[in-house]
C-alpha cells in the first residue's frame, strides 16, 4: 500500500501547518509522561508529528514506505518495518506507538510488535500507546482503509502485560478520533483540553496507555 499517497488524501483538507502546532503540544505532553527520556523511538512516524516536536536529546524513526523528508535533520531515521530495521537493543528510554496497531494484519502481529518493543526499551524504559478505541468509534473505525486489527484499551493492556511490560497508566478516551472530526483543532484548545481530563470522558475516541520494562 502507497502510505504516503493515501495519508495525503485523507488529510488534504487539514492545514498541516496547524496540524504541527497541534502535535507539538501533543508531542510534549506525551513525553512528559515518561519523564525525562533522552532516548527516544517512534518506530511508525508518518510525517513526523511527535518526533520532529519531542523534547528529548537522541531521537529516532523510521516508517514503511517513506522517506523521511519531513522529519527534522537531527534525527536519525530508517526506511523500513520496525521489525525489519537494525536497532539497538535495550537502548531507548522511550518508545512512542501512535496509530499503528490497528494497522498490523492481526492481534498475533500486535504481540509479536509489542514483544520487539520490549526488547529494544532499556530497563526502566517506557511505552506509550495511542491509538482508536473501537469501544467508542465503531462507527467510523473502518473509515481508514489502512485499519485491519479491532483494539480497544482492554486488549491493548492485556497485550502489554503479555508482552512482559507493566501497566502504570490506562485511559480509554484521550484524544478525539482524528483531526478530520468535528472538534476544531488549534494549538490553545489543544492545551485546554489537555488540562481537563473530565473533557476526554465526553469527546475522547482514542485510549491512551503508559507501560514500563521492569
Amino acid at each position: 500500500m502507497d502510505y504516503e499517497a493515501l495519508y495525503k488524501h485523507r488529510f488534504k483538507d487539514v492545514d498541516q501547518n496547524e496540524r504541527n502546532k497541534v502535535w507539538k503540544v501533543i508531542s510534549q505532553y506525551i513525553t512528559s509522561l515518561a519523564g525525562s527520556p533522552i532516548r527516544v523511538l517512534d518506530p511508525a512516524c508518518g510525517l513526523g508529528e511527535f518526533i520532529n516536536f519531542c523534547p528529548a536529546g537522541e531521537k529516532w524513526a523510521a516508517d514503511l514506505g517513506m522517506d523521511g523528508a519531513t522529519l527534522s535533520p537531527e534525527i536519525k531515521f530508517l526506511s523500513g518495518g520496525f521489525l525489519d530495521i537494525e536497532l539497538p537493543d535495550e537502548y531507548f528510554d522511550l518508545i512512542y506507538l501512535s496509530n499503528v496497531l490497528e494497522h498490523l494484519p492481526s492481534q498475533l502481529a500486535v504481540n509479536e510488535f509489542l514483544v520487539h518493543a520490549h526488547k529494544k526499551l532499556k530497563k526502566g524504559g517506557v511505552v506509550i500507546v495511542m491509538g482508536p478505541n473501537f469501544k467508542y468509534c465503531a462507527d467510523e473505525y473502518f473509515d481508514c482503509a489502512d485499519h485491519t486489527t479491532i483494539l480497544t484499551h482492554v486488549a491493548v493492556e492485556e497485550h502489554l502485560v503479555a508482552a512482559g511490560l507493566v501497566t502504570e497508566h490506562v485511559v480509554p478516551r484521550f484524544m478525539p478520533y482524528s483531526f478530520r472530526s468535528r472538534l476544531p483543532s488549534f494549538e490553545i484548545t489543544t492545551r485546554l483540553y489537555l488540562r481537563f481530563p473530565a473533557v476526554w470522558r465526553i469527546l475522547g475516541k482514542q485510549f491512551l496507555l503508559v507501560a514500563r520494562k521492569s
